[in-house]
């Protein structure tokens, strides 16, 4: 695998994660959706932070830059939800 495929492949694991963390809300134990909200924030903050260095190096290319756009929500997204699940 090349380096500047895996924003699209964290894009796709992060979408699929997100569908799997929404939708399996009460069928996934707590520990499971905190894990799983951690390992995906983290692999789309590296989707996205590969996405934009690879603009910024070669040229800004319309599919990396949405890619890099979306990687970054989802980071977000994994990051809030992962501090929701935290109980106090």
């Amino acid at each position: 695998m090349q380096t500047r495929q895996f924003p699209h492949i964290a894009l796709g694991f992060g979408i699929v994660l997100g569908v799997v963390t929404v939708a399996g809300a009460t069928m996934l134990p707590l520990l499971t959706r905190l894990v799983v909200a951690e390992f995906a924030f983290f692999v789309t903050s590296i989707g996205a932070y590969i996405a934009f260095r690879h603009s910024r190096g070669h040229g800004i290319a319309s599919s990396t830059l949405i890619t890099g756009v979306l990687c970054s929500a989802l980071a977000v997204f994994f990051l809030l939800r992962g501090i929701a699940l935290w109980p106090l």
